[in-house]
Parts: C-alpha cells; structure tokens; sequence
C-alpha cells in the first residue's frame, strides 16, 4: 500500500500550490457557443480502450474455462481417479494463455481491430499450451487415464472460440470506434506550427484511439490562428476549464517547447485541479530523455506531467468496492436508521430525509441524503449559515445523530447509485464558506479535491477534520489531507479509513 502518513508535496507541487496560483471557480468565465456545442458532444463517458483491453482478456479466460469444464462435465462427467489434474490442466492452461497472449501483444488496440494479424500467433501459443499440458501429463503418469477426447476437444474448441470472438469483436469494436463510444478524448493547448506538427504526427498513427476535440490557446489570432490542422481554437486556457467541466475529456497534451519553462508552469498551474491525463509533447523537442521518460501514442513522445487518479481498472475496483461495503452498510445499520426514522417523525414536523446540493466529482453538483436533524422550516438547503454548538435550529434527535454521525447513513443510497463513494473527501455545499469567503477564495487549489469523487467518510475526518468549520486553517487542512488522500490512493488505503471511521467517531469535539 502506498505510504497514507502526510508527506510533504513533491516541488511540483509545491509550485502549483501557492497562494497566487488559485485558478478559482469553474463558473467565473463563460465558454463561447462553438465551445459550448463542441462540449455538449462530449456530456457522455466513453470506453477506455486501455479498459476495453483488460476486458478482452477477462473474456478469452472465461471462455477458456468455461469450454473446458463444460467438455469436462458432459463427457467425462463420472468422478475421476485424475479429476484434480483435469481441473488444474483447465485452470493453469486458460491462464497461461492469456499472459502469453498479453505478452506477444495480442490484446494492444490495433491488434484487437485487426485479428487476422495474430491468428497465427494465437494459433501457435493455445498449441504450445496444450503441448506443455501433455507433457506434464506424462511426467505425472496420467496419460492412460487423462481423456484424448476431452483434450482435443478442448483443443479444437477453445482455439475456435478464440479466434471467432476475436474478429466478432473487432467489428464491435470498429463500430465503437467510428462512433465516438471506445477513444481517448484530448485537447491540445497552444496553437499555430507546432501544434499542427503534432496534430498531424497523432494522425498518421495506424489505429489511433485519440480524438481530438479543439484547441485552447491563451494568445490571440495573430499569433495563434483560429483554425489548425482543421480543429477549431475553442477559447483560452481559462476557458478550457469550464469545457472539461461540461466534456468528458481524457488527457489534455500541452504543446510548447521545454524550454519556455514560465509558461508552462503557469498553465499547469491552472489545469492541475482537473481529474485528467496532462502531457506534455516531446515530439518537436530538441532535448532528448532517456525512453523510460516518455510514454508514447503510436510513435509520438509525450512528458506525464499529471495522471488522472483512480482510473481504468482502479475505478473499477473502487466502484466494486462501494457497492459490496455499501449493502454491507445498510444491512448492519438498517436497524439503526429505521428507528432514527421513527424518532425524527415523532419529534418534529417535517419529512425524515433532508437533501443538499453540494460540489461532486469534477465540480459537477449533486444531491447529498442525510437524515434530518433541523427543525423543516429553519433548513439550511444551501449551508448559508454553519451549524454551530447549541444552534436552535436543530432538534432534539438533530443534536443527536449530528453528534453520531448517524445522519450521513442515509449516503450509502448516494454511493449505491455512484454520486458518492464511500470513501473519498467529503462533499461540501455549494456555498460554503469560511467566515465571509467561499472555501475555493481561501484554499489554494480546492477544487483539486474534486478530481475524485467525494465520499461519506475521509482521510480528513477520521483524522479529526469534522465538524464545524468556523475558521480558514480547518478548511485548508481539510483540503491538504484530502489531496493527501487523493495522491496515496489504493483499496487498502479504503479498507483502512473505512475501518477506522467508526472508532474515530468516537470523538465528537467537533460534531454540533
């Protein structure tokens, strides 16, 4: 597991942090209407292909398994003296397949669209498994018992199972492809030659998965022309974070030379906050790294400057994650909110569940569930005023469940249906505020805690960042240990502040 105990911010971030360099809120500019348009196009989600690649893999396994152990169950079928062998044959070959497939590039994306160029490949290593197979039977002694039907027809069905889902999908996956639904989305920042150099290297990639939406460019249309390889100048770079509010973009590539070090560390400065892949285009640079420095699309270099966290396969175990300790939750607590249900109802007028608009991943607002703790008509829906110790807008029940913390526990409907996670940095209200400030005018780089989704527990609150915030070093260290949070990720890190969370809650100095 990643290292969770506060560390100081590597000098990048260092840099990106000062005061000076808040790029303040997503709805302090206005896009134009092509950007606007260009965004709307974009509103949906599309399929990672690095996703769609591990998938493919899952599938080959499962059908693998699945064709051995039904060829198994039908002809076999009785007890046999070598059952274990037949099922460790089933397993070890399928998996062996697979990793050899990876290895000799079988699941890269062009591969995929292209099956017809790995048959043989295929082919020769499902051969090359079942010869290894053999021979372990024959070292065992098994031979006479071990079933030649079921082995060649495992052979012969497994190798056509593969080679059939292989060019079935790659249809699919062409369809997908054309139709905006499996790419990686990207913009590019800065303008004029250089960027059409890497516009049109990016295009002669053979099966390149990069979309390119547009281009932000701080400069004017004398210096940076409004039309470049045929993409649209969509806005200035304050602009693009309002787009990657509205667009689901993957990876913005940064095109200026290294050495116009000022402004590159002025647009990182802007753009850190946004949950997205920035590079860094090395292509037309005359300085020249190691190759473990680079990551390439198709041929062309590119700096990873910032990775978009919990991504891919991290996602998706995260969400799995939510979902299995969430109906774990309302399982074990369900007692426990049916009878706070009860006595919210008995103890004031007004409905049990109270919701809130607050900031959600990539600023976007969502509806948060607690259970209400105020009197119906004294509701703060907006958090204009921060509940405070011996408040007379909250209840009898209100006082009790706030000091508990009983009154989030409806948030395991949020992260059921994914506004929230379970774990993450806790959502804030729109508005709200420190004293007389919004929390992003205090925090330098707030909004970058919006590059994950937020959750009903925290690395903040179990660490004692709860409860009221009546001054602006609270925010800010709630801010540091959820950028901490953010930056140390892992599922062990989850399941740690997932059980901590009820011991920390223990401690209710701060809860009103």
């Amino acid at each position: 597991m990643n290292d969770p105990n506060p560390a100081r911010p590597t000098s990048i971030d260092q840099i990106l942090r000062r005061p000076e360099d808040e790029t303040g809120s997503s709805n302090s500019v206005r896009l134009n209407r092509l950007a606007q348009e260009i965004a709307s196009q974009y509103r949906k989600d599309s399929i990672s292909p690095d996703l769609m690649r591990g998938v493919m893999l899952l599938c080959e396994l499962s059908l693998l398994l699945a064709s051995g152990l039904v060829i198994y169950a039908f002809y076999v079928g009785h007890p046999s003296p070598i059952w274990l062998y037949y099922l460790a044959s089933i397993g070890t070959a399928s998996l062996g397949a697979v990793i050899l497939f990876e290895g000799a590039g079988a699941y890269q994306i062009g591969t995929l669209l292209r099956p017809s160029t790995v048959v043989r490949a295929v082919t020769f290593i499902w051969s090359g498994v079942f010869a290894l197979v053999a021979l372990a039977g024959f070292f065992l002694k098994v031979t006479e018992e071990l079933s030649r039907f079921w082995l060649g027809s495992w052979y012969l069905t497994g190798l056509a199972l593969l080679l059939v889902f292989r060019f079935v999908m790659s249809r699919v996956l062409r369809k997908w492809a054309r139709d905006g639904r499996m790419e990686r989305r990207a913009v590019i920042i800065g303008g004029g030659k250089p960027a059409e150099v890497l516009i049109r290297s990016l295009e002669q990639q053979p099966y390149n998965d990069i979309r390119i939406c547009g281009l932000f460019d701080d400069r004017d249309d004398t210096r940076s022309p409004p039309l470049v390889a045929g993409y649209p100048k969509l806005g200035t770079v304050d602009e693009l974070i309002e787009f990657a509010r509205i667009a689901q973009i993957d990876m913005m590539i940064v095109c200026l030379p290294l050495t116009a070090e000022t402004r590159v560390l002025q647009l990182l400065k802007k753009l850190w906050v946004l949950p997205v892949d920035i590079r860094l285009s090395a292509h037309s640079n005359q300085l020249r790294f190691r190759p473990r420095a680079y990551s390439f699309i198709g041929s062309v270099p590119m700096l990873d400057i910032f990775d978009k966290p919990i991504n891919d396969w991290d996602s998706v175990a995260k969400r799995v994650f939510d979902i299995l300790f969430s109906l774990l939750g309302l399982l074990a607590f369900s007692p426990v909110m049916i009878a706070t249900a009860i006595a919210i109802k008995l103890d004031s007028k007004g409905p049990v569940f109270f919701r809130q608009k607050r900031h959600g991943f990539n600023n976007e607002v969502i509806e948060v569930w607690k259970f209400r703790s105020m009197f119906h008509d004294q509701a703060d829906q907006m958090a204009a005023q921060a509940v405070t110790r011996g408040d007379p807008r909250v209840t009898r029940v209100g006082r009790f469940i706030r000091k508990t913390s009983i009154d989030e526990l409806p948030q395991f409907f949020n992260a059921l249906a994914g506004s929230l996670s379970l774990v993450g940095p806790r959502p804030h209200a729109v508005s709200g505020h420190s004293r007389s400030r919004l929390f992003s005018e205090v925090v330098d780089g707030y909004f970058a805690r919006h590059r994950v989704k937020p959750g009903v527990t925290g690395w903040a609150q179990i660490n004692g960042w709860r409860g009221e915030i009546d001054n602006d070093d609270k925010i800010r260290m709630r801010t540091e240990f959820d950028l901490q949070y953010i930056e140390n990720w892992s599922i062990w890190f989850d399941l740690k502040i997932l059980f901590l969370t009820p011991i920390r809650l223990f401690n209710t100095e701060n809860a009103y």
